[in-house]
């Protein structure tokens, strides 16, 4: 993406056009249902930069032990993430980087928006 693209919010268009046929669509939003909670996001976050283990998933977000492993099991059932086990642990990572790249997506638009507001509150007369 050029410069301009970026701060003008355009996007170049995929050199291939989804579909959209109805099953396929069905799975895209299964897949976003998946990612659609805090914690999962988080968790994403925090395997797009490597694989994890449980504990430094509970480490890193502060989230109790028990809650990671229920949000890794909707992500592993949605084909998000993989496990594979290491010893006594198992080790997650993410399945493809296009999923960590819906999600850093989303974060930046989400912070762009509220650094709009911010401006606005801050500008108003």
């Amino acid at each position: 993406m050029s410069n301009d693209e970026e701060h003008s919010g355009e996007r170049a268009e995929p050199a291939t056009v989804p579909t959209g046929d109805p099953e396929t669509l069905a799975e895209a939003g299964e897949l976003l249902r998946a990612l659609a909670a805090p914690v999962r996001i988080a968790i994403v976050l925090q395997l797009r930069a490597g694989e994890r283990c449980v504990h430094e998933l509970v480490d890193a977000l502060g989230v109790a032990q028990p809650l990671i492993s229920q949000h890794l099991r909707v992500l592993k059932t949605a084909g998000v993430v993989r496990g594979r086990r290491n010893g006594r642990e198992v080790v997650y990572r993410l399945v493809d980087e296009h999923l960590a790249h819906i999600v850093v997506d989303a974060v930046a638009h989400a912070e762009e928006d509220s650094e709009d507001e911010n401006a606005s509150t801050v500008n108003a007369p």
